[in-house]
């Protein structure tokens, strides 16, 4: 189908990008937001639905504080082309990518919806446009995201690169499937940087009837994270919830606007180490 082609004046035809995330701006509320560059801006995005078809599915590595990030790149085909763009271990890109898996003919318009949840997360919603009926699929710790993201390639058909960047920072694009990071590896480095012993992530674990951190969900993980934090922080705090709450400002709200977490937690320990020495 060739859409009509409006003659005149216009805009670049270049893609709005969507990025993931809960928060406020100037008093409104928002779940997504576009991002005005020359004024270093989030404009949110009021709106929690996007109907259109989905086009592409693409794994894209962006590079933050010299280190990379993996993100997952949802393409959709609309009005105008949107890019959703959100962390490949969020609950955004898992529960879509759960409700997308069970879709079988990617021709029909689909109505993609975010979901405030709690502690700044957003998940996704997926709906047959048509007939408004939900999408859903039940969570199991046995999915390979990997996989998932494969087969829908697959169905979508061959990664495309004709679809621009945004101007933040040079495109580092990756055709290729790759494989979604492991939690035991983002556990293990934050246990190692924080010297939690292990025995103590083995009892955590035991509680939960699992014997590593990637037979949980992502939430019972970043609690898990929380946890070990919290104990190192145990007596570098004078006022007891001074460690909870500079933990959420300066690691959980950083990691859900694009900041590498062990960076983050690094820098939250050494304030808090700075204070409790006099430092500052």
């Amino acid at each position: 189908m060739i859409a009509e082609i409006k003659l005149g004046l216009c805009n670049p035809p270049e893609p709005i990008y969507l990025f993931v995330n809960q928060g406020e701006v100037d008093g409104e509320s928002y779940v997504w937001y576009k991002f005005n560059i020359s004024q270093d801006k989030k404009i949110p995005v009021t709106q929690r639905a996007l109907t259109g078809y989905l086009s592409e599915l693409r794994l894209t590595t962006k590079e933050f504080k010299g280190k990379d990030n993996l993100k997952l790149d949802i393409v959709v085909n609309a009005d105008e082309l949107y890019i959703i763009r959100t962390g490949i271990e969020t609950n955004f890109a898992k529960s879509f990518l759960l409700a997308a898996s069970l879709i079988q003919d990617f021709s029909k318009a689909l109505i993609i919806v975010a979901n405030a949840g709690e502690e700044n997360t957003v998940f996704c919603n997926l709906y047959d446009a048509a007939t408004k009926s939900k999408i859903y699929r039940e969570w199991s710790r046995d999915l390979n995201w990997a996989t998932i993201i494969r087969d829908i390639q697959s169905l979508l058909g061959a990664t495309s690169n004709s679809i621009p960047e945004p101007p933040l920072t040079p495109p580092k694009l990756s055709v290729v499937p790759q494989a979604v990071p492991t939690q035991d590896l983002r556990v293990k480095n934050i246990r190692t940087l924080l010297d939690y012993p292990l025995d103590l992530v083995r009892e955590w674990l035991q509680f939960q009837d699992v014997d590593r951190p990637s037979l949980l969900d992502i939430n019972q993980i970043n609690e898990l994270i929380k946890t070990m934090c919290l104990a190192w922080a145990s007596n570098k705090c004078e006022y007891p919830n001074h460690a909870e709450f500079s933990y959420q400002k300066q690691v959980v709200d950083a990691v859900a606007d694009g900041a590498d977490e062990l960076a983050a937690i690094r820098a939250w320990m050494q304030q808090l180490q700075a204070v409790k020495t006099g430092a500052v």
